[in-house]
Parts: C-alpha cells; structure tokens; sequence
C-alpha cells in the first residue's frame, strides 16, 4: 500500500494466524499457535528466487538470539518465545547448549530454516563475543546476507568493527537493525551516525521509531510513508496505520535523507534525484535491493526484539532487500593446465545438471557421529549419494541429509543449489570442499581462521583416571573448532592447548568436565628458557671406575666457551685433539655426553644452548676405555663446568605488533613499557595506529585480556618469535628461586618415600 493511509487501518500478517480471524480483530489463541505447529508448514522452494541464506551478527548482548527467537516465533517455528537466559528452564530455541542458558551468550553458531510470506529463510544465529570469532567468520563465508544487530544505547561496539570487517572480506549485503529501542538511553540516531563514521556504511533510516523507551509504540515505514504497530499478547498482529501528526515533519526530513543516500549507491535512482523526479515507492524498493546486494547502501531498521515490536518489518526487509543465491557471484579455484589454478563462476540455477560442488563450512561431533554442514553451491545431492573429498581424494556415502532447527534434526531426501544443509556419514575438516564427480577438480576458497592469541596449560585432573576420555575431548573439539589447538611441548614437557581468549579456553574446559566427566586444570605455560655460558671455562676430567673385572676410565681436556649472541641457540663440537691419546671411535661417545648434559642447566634445569665444547687433549686405557666411560667423563666435565662457570638465563624475545584506534595509542605505549617492551616503531593509518615492540615472551601472558580492556575491545594484537636474550638480573633470580624450591620438595619426597618403604 503506498502513499499515507489516513482514517482507517488495514492489518496484514504472516503465516501464523489466519487473515479472518485478524480482521475480526480475535486474538491469537495457544490452540491456533498449536495447531500451525503441528502442521509444520514450511515448504521447500526449488526457485532459487524464493530462497534466502542470512546471518544475524552483533556485538555480545545486543540482542542478537532474542531476534531470532522472535524470527521462529512469528514464522511460525516455534509454539513459544522463551528469554535468552533460561530463567524459565527452557531458553531461548537456538542456544540448545547448557552452558549458553547458564551463561546467557551464545557459544556455538546454530543453524535453522523457516518460511515467510512464501520465502524459505536459512539463517544462523553466530556469537558475540570476540573469543568464538571463527564460528561468525565461517557463517559469514556461506551466507548471501545478513543482519547486523546494533543496541540503541550501545552503538557500535568492539565485536561490531570485527563483525563489519567479516562482512567486508567476504563480501556479505546487510541490514542494519538497531535494537533494544525500549531500554534507557535509547538513541537510534547517535547509532546510525556511527555507523557512518565508524564502520564507514552509506547508511540511512528506512524506519523511524514512534517514540522511544517506555514510550515506543511502533515504527514509521520511511519507503511506504505509514505507521506499523505491533498488537496481540506477543505483537503478532501487524497493524498499518496513518503517520502520527507529531511526526510528519520528522519523516519528511528523513525520508529525503534516505532517498538521498539511496541515489548515491544507485544508478538509476541517482538519476532520477539529478533530474529531481519523485521516486516511486517501487522504485525506491528496487534502488534499496540493488544497492543493498552492492553494499553500496545500508538500510537501516528499528525496534525492539524483546518487546516484539519491529521483527516482522525486518522479515519483510530479508525478502525485499538480501540477494537470493543467484543474485551473488560465487567463484571456486579450478585446477588448470601444469597445474595452475583458475577461478570460474558456479552455476547456482537450482534447475541447471551440473556436477554437485558444496563447502563444509562447519562441523559437530555428537551422538550421531560427525555432522558435517555443507553450504551447495552448484547442481544437487541425493541422501545415498557418493561425494569425494577435493582435498583428501576420499570418496565418502551421504548416509543422511537433514536440515538442521538448532539442535534437532528433519530429515531430507534431496537438497540443491542454494541451500544450506548437514550430512553424515562423511569424513571430513572444517572447509573441505565436496564434489560428486572424483575429476571434477573444484574446490572453494578456504575459510579464513584467525590465529590464537593465548596459550594455556591444560592437563586432566586425574591422568591415570581420565586419559582416555581427555584425549577424546581433545580429539573432538580441536575438529569442530581450528582456533582451539592442542599439542605437547617436548621442552617444558606440558600439553599446551591454544584459543582466542580466556573465555574461549574456559569454556572448552567446562564442557570437558559437563560432556566427558573430565576435570581438566588450566595453568599458565612455562616458557622455553635457555641456560648459556657468559666466560670461557676449562675442564680436565678423569672418570675412573674399578670394580673387579673390566673397570671404566676416560679422561677429557679442554675449554667450554660461549658462541656468539646470534648464535646462541646452538650447540657446538669441536675436537682439537692430536696423537692418540684419546682414540677417535670415542670422539662421537664424548660429544653425546656433552649434549645429553645440555638437556638440563644447573641454575633452573632449563636446555643448555649458546656454547661449544673444544675437546683438546685426554687419556684412555687398553682394555678399560669404552663408549660408556667416556660418555661418563663428558657429562663429569660438564658437571665441573657448571659448577665453576659464570652462567647466565636466557628468555625469548618476540615480536609483537599492537593495533587499535589512534585515542588508545598512549595506553598501548603505557602497557608495554610496563611490560620491559623496546619499541621500535609505529605506523598510523586513518584513525588506527599499529604499535611494533620486542617484548620477552614471559611477560606477554593475560596480554589479550588486558589490551580489550584498554582499548574497548578493539585493540589485538599479533606475536612472533625473535630471538633469545639474556633476561632481567630480578627476572632470573626469581626463576633460580623457584627452581630451587622445586628441587627442595622432590627431594623431601624423596626421603618419604624412602622412609615409607
């Protein structure tokens, strides 16, 4: 209905309730909400036009799972709405984790589909919170659009620069919806200014609020030019009406603004604002829509999703606005002629017989085994059906098909182009490509995995007890999530296990212990210190051993000294005898226990490096000397020279590179000097400035938690190893200190266990 509608009402509704019973004004009763359920009417579309693939992204706590909850709720999806907290033991549908009702976020990205005014809608809701970045990153790898949920008080936040950057990678439509209009502090145009200036979008309203707080009572369609407003126990009853008087001023201002911002992302309405005609309302929709799957324009929505006033609009903005599958251009990389990659464009008709091509794009280890989430791209898949995997070359049966509604499966027997699926049945990691032809050589471009910023111990409380099942958790979650990484660190002879933040690795040692019933304990990881040698020392060693029979004899002379400091990671050999005094088939018996004594310095039992022995004389015996003894005299000699030499720890020194917005770069500098960081430079670029520093290793640990605090949560920051310097006098004498109380305690053990026995 175009133009301003004055002196009467019409309502218009969605699939849930009937048009004559919302016409005669009855309220929706619990048996009709049933009974739509029961029925579960949503219909596969094969027209790739009546499909639309979505995502709702926000930063943590904007609402972004209430959305949802309402989305199911009003297309029909679900009976019920239930708050995001669980405080009514159910939760909200797509947080279907125990830690996510308890917690109150979203951890784990979950996928559903569902049906609007005749559109089938996939959607997935993804997290918030910087540590669970990779489940938005892989949603956003396969979605056509997507909703960009901002609080009305909040604005644009940390998570919010991160999110708009994913989008921008992957070249991802969005609408923007300012939420939470009915909290305190509500301003919507504060929001869509930051938007413009923050996130840099050509955005404007294509809704006003009708009021704001307490007050809010609807919202204005800008494109439409009338009042919508949300009746019945749970606004399910959308009613149009007429723009109240008190604003008509408000929204003339605004609806020009918005045809302005339009005419700047759109060709032909730009030439229509040039030859000032007055755009239609269908052309101010098509000018929104191609913008809009440009990304050169952002429309932008209000409401309020907990106090269901606005989602419907926005269900309508899906449908008009965001690219349908075929309205996107994928690519994929070709193997050519002498193996050179090419990139050619998919075919996403639904109709079109070309070889089936799909992205796992996430995967989900459960009771049904591995569940793999393909994202198809090109051609269709039977449930039966053989695929082969692009990467591996392994030819894998689709036992099972399903769409997924959060947690619970339905089954399927055929998907196509375009949609969003899971199957069993196939082995497989998380952005493998599939195909149904084993010569069809086509893959996806991989999916970009950020690399983790914290390091932590982790090991299970009981080893004897829970080794098996800790390995199995281990197994499980390090598949389903490639920023949670696990290995053994040979050195400091800890399990290390890395993530994107402390909440990230609590969160996974949570469900060990919920999931597995496998206490783990999180620790900070030692560092890879080095001992080395800071002056020259000379040894002459006789190890001499007789006990009846053939004894032991070997006698080692020569200087222990240390290498460069470029070369201080090494281990250096060097044999300056002459004659024959030390036979030469001991030569390599010498060096061994030169190393094996290297494993483990005298000041804090960490790798000796940085030195080279120079054998230069000795003695041996005719029936006494053997490989053993002068492995012995070597590892004697070492032993003298530990005790004699000036010895000095060493600590690695990485790279660290800091990047946040330019006001926090006095507080960046502060907490790196803090830190014993050299600065060697830095870089501005626009309002961002990147911070390059030489920070020792051992002071860079609680770092990731401590530069979001400072700077908001949108400062991170990046680190690589340097190279090894010796570290600060306070520094060493606290790790001898520890060392020795370590040493101290063995021992007492020692004498118990003596005494026990």
């Amino acid at each position: 209905m175009h133009g301003i509608l004055q002196g009467r009402s019409v309502v218009r509704t969605g699939a849930r309730i009937s048009q004559n019973a919302i016409l005669n004004h009855a309220p929706s009763s619990k048996q009709s909400r049933a009974h739509y359920a029961a029925k579960k009417m949503i219909t596969i579309h094969k027209e790739v036009e009546k499909i639309r693939n979505m995502g709702i992204s926000a930063h943590i706590d904007s609402g972004k799972t209430t959305v949802s909850e309402r989305i199911l709720y009003y297309t029909g999806r679900i009976e019920d709405m239930h708050e995001v907290r669980g405080k009514d033991q159910v939760g909200a549908k797509m947080d279907s984790m125990e830690l996510e009702r308890q917690r109150g976020i979203t951890i784990k990205s979950a996928a559903t589909y569902t049906d609007w005014k005749g559109t089938n809608i996939n959607f997935i809701d993804t997290p918030g919170h910087v540590d669970f970045t990779v489940e938005v990153e892989r949603s956003l790898r396969v979605l056509d659009g997507a909703i960009l949920v901002l609080c009305s008080v909040g604005g644009v936040q940390s998570q919010t620069l991160t999110v708009n950057r994913q989008m921008k990678r992957y070249n991802v439509p969005c609408l923007g919806f300012i939420n939470k209009l009915d909290r305190a502090g509500a301003d919507p145009k504060r929001v869509l200014k930051q938007v413009r200036e923050k996130l840099k979008h050509n955005a404007a309203f294509v809704q006003l609020p009708i009021g704001l707080e307490s007050k809010l009572s609807g919202v204005v369609d800008l494109v439409k030019e009338q009042a919508v407003y949300f009746d019945g126990d749970n606004g399910e009853i959308v009613r149009y009406d007429a723009i109240p008087g008190n604003m008509m001023t408000e929204v003339k201002a605004y609806r020009q603004e918005m045809i302005e911002h339009i005419s700047d992302g759109d060709e032909i309405v730009g030439n229509m604002f040039l030859e000032e005609k007055v755009p239609s309302v269908d052309d101010l929709m098509a000018g929104i829509r191609r913008s809009c799957i440009k990304r050169s324009f952002t429309p932008v929505l209000v409401g309020s999703a907990l106090k269901n006033k606005g989602v419907q609009p926005l269900l309508d903005a899906v449908v008009d606005f965001l690219p349908n599958p075929a309205e996107r251009v994928n690519m994929a990389l070709m193997e050519g002629k002498e193996g050179k990659t090419d990139s050619i464009h998919l075919d996403p008709s639904r109709s079109a017989q070309k070889p089936f091509l799909g992205l796992a794009f996430k995967l989900d280890i459960g009771k049904v085994g591995q569940l793999s989430f393909v994202r198809v791209y090109q051609g269709r898949i039977n449930r039966g059906d053989w695929v082969w995997n692009t990467r591996t070359g392994k030819k894998c049966k689709v036992n099972r098909l399903v769409r997924m509604h959060s947690d619970e499966m339905e089954d399927v027997t055929e998907v196509f182009a375009g949609d969003i699926c899971a199957m069993t049945g196939v082995e497989c990691a998380s952005g493998d490509s599939f195909v149904s032809i084993p010569d069809y050589k086509v893959s996806m471009e991989p999916i970009h995995v950020p690399e983790p910023v914290i390091s932590m111990s982790i090991k299970a409380k009981d080893a004897t007890k829970h080794s098996d099942n800790f390995s199995k958790a281990i197994n499980r979650f390090t598949r389903e999530d490639p920023t949670f990484r696990v290995f053994f660190d040979p050195e400091i002879k800890e399990t290390i296990c890395q993530g994107m933040g402390e909440l990230h690795l609590e969160i996974y040692a949570q469900r060990m212990e919920r999931e597995y019933n496998t206490p783990v304990v999180l620790g900070k990881p030692k560092v890879s210190f080095r001992e080395t040698l800071l002056a020259p020392v000379s040894f002459d060693y006789l190890h001499k051993r007789q006990s009846g029979g053939a004894g032991q004899y070997g006698r080692v002379i020569g200087a222990l000294e240390p290498l460069s400091p470029d070369r201080n990671l090494d281990l250096a050999f060097k044999d300056e005898t002459k004659g024959t005094n030390v036979p030469k088939n001991f030569i390599p018996a010498i060096e061994k226990g030169f190393r094996a004594s290297c494993e483990k310095g005298s000041l804090i039992g960490a790798k000796v490096s940085g030195i080279i022995m120079r054998l230069q004389d000795g003695a041996s015996h005719v029936v006494d000397s053997n490989e053993y003894a002068f492995i012995n005299a070597a590892t004697g000699a070492m032993n003298d020279c530990y005790d004699l030499g000036r010895w000095q720890v060493l600590e690695p020194i990485m790279t660290v590179e800091v990047t946040a917005p330019i006001e926090f770069q006095g507080a960046i500098t502060a907490q790196m000097q803090r830190r014993h960081a050299v600065v060697t430079g830095s870089d501005s670029a626009g309002d961002w400035v990147s911070l390059f520093c030489e920070v020792p290793l051992n002071d860079m640990f609680g770092y990731s938690t401590e530069i979001r605090s400072a700077t908001q949560g949108k400062g991170e920051f990046t680190m690589e190893f340097c190279r090894y310097s010796p570290c600060l006098p306070s520094t060493q004498e606290q790790l001898v200190q520890a060392y020795q109380e370590e040493l101290e305690k063995e021992s007492g053990e020692v004498v118990k266990k003596k005494k026990r026995n």
